[in-house]
């Protein structure tokens, strides 16, 4: 297929577009029981939240509380018997990963603050039509749905779609492009047909008056 028969007129793959690496693999299903493994594991983690009650504050917590009493009493029989304490890395951030982390969190925040303020104080009209937008779509969807249900929902649709249409990139393209150029016709049709009529007859009213 060439590149003027796909959408946006693009000339790399959908593999290339979304990084080459290991995020790509995986939506693309170039690494299928690694993203099998998540479409499962994820499916589990909501159910087990749907069915138990369980929210995820709660969840976080009791796994966080199991694991340090098992580590404490881990060590402290370790000691008792004379056995190695527990495998656990050092923890420890060095400041040259804290720097770059404030550094990033720095950059994200300030451009979203400046941003907020274009919008406030109304200097960019479109920007502020999509976040209104944005917004309202995702208060039309929290209203229907909840956050667990959502993030594996948004999940299930990352990790489908774009390997189906990698799949069937060709027909899809082909049949979209065909739609896209119908609308356009219908478009100019009604233009030339209606719109142009009324304009004139809005002229030659003025033109009597």
């Amino acid at each position: 297929m060439v590149s003027s028969d796909r959408l946006f007129n693009r000339q790399r793959t959908l593999h290339d577009i979304l990084g080459s690496g290991l995020v790509a693999d995986l939506i693309l299903w170039r690494r299928k029981n690694l993203t099998v493994m998540i479409l499962f594991v994820t499916l589990a983690a909501w159910v087990m939240f749907e069915r138990s009650g369980y929210t995820l504050l709660s969840l976080v917590s009791n796994v966080l509380l199991l694991l340090i009493v098992i580590l404490f009493l881990w060590a402290k029989s370790a000691a008792i018997l004379n056995r190695p304490a527990p495998p656990l890395p050092k923890l420890h951030l060095s400041e040259e990963m804290v720097n770059e982390v404030a550094a990033f969190i720095r950059t994200r925040v300030n451009d979203l603050l400046s941003a907020s303020q274009d919008i406030a104080l109304g200097k960019n009209s479109r920007l502020f039509l999509k976040v209104a937008a944005y917004l309202c779509l995702i208060s039309i969807v929290g209203g229907l749905t909840d956050f667990l249900t959502l993030a594996y929902t948004s999940l299930f649709i990352v990790l489908t779609v774009p390997a189906l249409y990698e799949r069937y990139e060709d027909c899809i393209d082909r049949n979209i492009l065909k739609s896209y150029h119908k609308l356009c016709q219908l478009y100019v049709k009604i233009n030339v047909e209606y719109v142009s009529r009324v304009q004139n007859w809005i002229v030659e009213k003025e033109k009597l008056c």
